[in-house]
């Protein structure tokens, strides 16, 4: 995975207003999400909102530092709602 790439596609995503940031507005969120990435060290009630997307068979990847990548303190998940910025970030996690 090339953390560089993966940083600055979420830049875009957030600059571009694609990203829900936090387990709350994600469990809240209605409309089509695309793909989740999660910090590896969440906690109980974002695991379960994170198994709950998963149940929804919405693709999810764990990402090390996420807040790092994204810039945003105690950031542990978010969803992409854009199917390109999310196709690309899905390939950058896979290689």
């Amino acid at each position: 995975m090339d953390r560089i790439k993966l940083a600055g596609y979420l830049n875009i995503a957030h600059k571009g207003n694609y990203l829900i940031i936090g387990g709350e507005k994600l469990s809240n969120y209605d409309k089509k999400l695309f793909l989740v990435l999660y910090d590896n060290n969440i906690k109980k009630n974002t695991k379960k909102i994170l198994d709950m997307l998963i149940l929804k068979n919405i693709l999810s990847f764990q990402v090390d530092n996420l807040e790092q990548l994204i810039h945003i303190k105690n950031c542990k998940i978010i969803g992409i709602k854009n199917k390109g910025l999310s196709d690309i970030i899905k390939k950058i996690m896979e290689n």
